[in-house]
């Protein structure tokens, strides 16, 4: 539990901190709600003024009252977090599918497969040439035959087409 809480504390995904903040506050809650319900327990023994018993009592019922909440929100936190987890595998996949339909559909070879893809991941010619341990001009020359293929005129083409498709109602056409 602690492992998960700092991971999570320490992620960039403010849902996930705010996860991991519940998560701790339930803990911190329930040590003060045990703690509050022993004492007011002990404190039957009648040498405490009942208005002192009362006070821990309530307390002691808030905090409860709290833990509750605070578990009710988490776990809606937590469904909310896997749905968007959910819908993001989702969009994925259907941009591979996107992506492949057009790859295919032009006609493109496996190494110009490769480019396009680093291409729409919007990494520029000499890092590409660089990743692949070729020299940038074969990355120009694969670069201009995928936007000959396409019928675009460059990058910023290219990645309207795939944006544009994925924005589209109906899916690839």
């Amino acid at each position: 539990m602690i492992k998960w809480i700092t991971t999570n504390l320490r992620s960039g995904d403010a849902d996930a901190r705010r996860a991991a903040l519940m998560a701790a506050m339930i803990v911190v809650q329930a040590l003060c709600a045990a703690f509050y319900m022993g004492d007011a327990l002990l404190d039957l023994d009648g040498n405490e003024p009942f208005a002192h018993l009362v006070l821990e009592s309530f307390v002691a019922t808030i905090l409860c009252l709290g833990i509750v909440y605070f578990m009710i929100d988490l776990r809606r936190l937590l469904s909310r977090m896997e749905q968007t987890k959910q819908g993001l595998r989702a969009a994925q996949g259907e941009m591979s599918s996107v992506i492949d339909t057009f790859f295919s559909r032009w006609g493109l070879t496996d190494a110009e497969r490769e480019v396009g893809l680093l291409i729409l991941k919007g990494i520029d010619n000499e890092n590409i040439a660089r990743i692949r341990g070729r020299a940038v001009g074969t990355v120009r020359a694969q670069s201009a035959s995928i936007y000959g293929k396409a019928g675009v005129d460059g990058r910023a083409q290219l990645i309207s087409v795939f944006m544009e498709e994925l924005l589209a109602a109906d899916g690839p056409a």
